[in-house]
């Protein structure tokens, strides 16, 4: 992972348009290729970010860039979408690159574990027709929580969290990227499922064409009496 903590102003363009003004910024450049710009606020979310395929290439500034005080240009491109992230730095304050190694990947917490386990034998909670492939399909990047089919046999990934956030839907979109150069398995639809989905999640993923379920824990587990309800 490269580290680079710069005086910066970034231009998105793509489905959207966004400009961050001149400040002092990180960008993370990690292994897998993805590309985060963080502020010194706002917890774990970046201001900006491209995931991967994507390339970096870094260029020289105009003589017109040079005399607004900018000494290096990076224009990152998302290679299936085509949309680009150009970071304009004027001044690098820290420039550190480590290498983290393979990461175990993410162990679920009790609750998690349980929803995948309890889906797993309800896979008609997602819809009906639907039938389970196998929990924990695995990935070049880590194991799906659940690979499914729906009433047409087109294969199905589902991420399971307790609560749902944008890292959730990301992850996700990773998994789908892979799946779906799989000749056996494409096209693969995504579901996020979790007991509470945030809508920063929610709208990002439908906007990925991903489907949201929210899952009752105790309904799964067989707790849940709708004839003893008040509403």
């Amino acid at each position: 992972m490269r580290l680079v903590i710069a005086e910066c102003s970034v231009d998105y363009a793509g489905r959207l348009t966004a400009h961050l003004p001149m400040a002092t910024r990180l960008i993370m450049l990690k292994a897998d290729g993805s590309i985060l710009v963080h502020s010194d606020g706002g917890s774990y979310k970046p201001l900006n970010w491209m995931t991967p395929p994507c390339t970096v290439k870094a260029t020289d500034p105009s003589e017109e860039q040079v005399e607004a005080g900018l000494r290096e240009i990076w224009t990152v491109s998302q290679t299936k979408t085509g949309d680009r992230l150009v970071i304009s730095i004027a001044e690098v304050i820290s420039d550190v690159q480590h290498d983290l190694g393979i990461d175990p990947g993410l162990v679920k917490d009790g609750v998690e574990a349980h929803l995948q386990e309890l889906l797993a034998e309800h896979i008609e909670t997602l819809g009906t027709g639907y039938s389970l492939v196998r929990r924990e399909y695995m990935t070049a990047i880590g194991p799906v929580d659940i690979l499914a089919r729906d009433e047409g046999q087109s294969s199905v990934a589902v991420e399971i969290k307790r609560r749902g956030d944008i890292d959730g839907v990301e992850q996700l979109t990773r998994y789908l990227e892979l799946m779906n150069r799989d000749p056996l398995l494409t096209p693969v639809q995504g579901v996020f499922a979790a007991q509470e989905i945030k809508p920063q999640a929610r709208t990002l993923a439908e906007d990925r064409g991903i489907r949201c379920v929210v899952l009752d824990y105790d309904a799964l587990r067989g707790m849940d009496d709708p004839d003893s309800r008040l509403f």
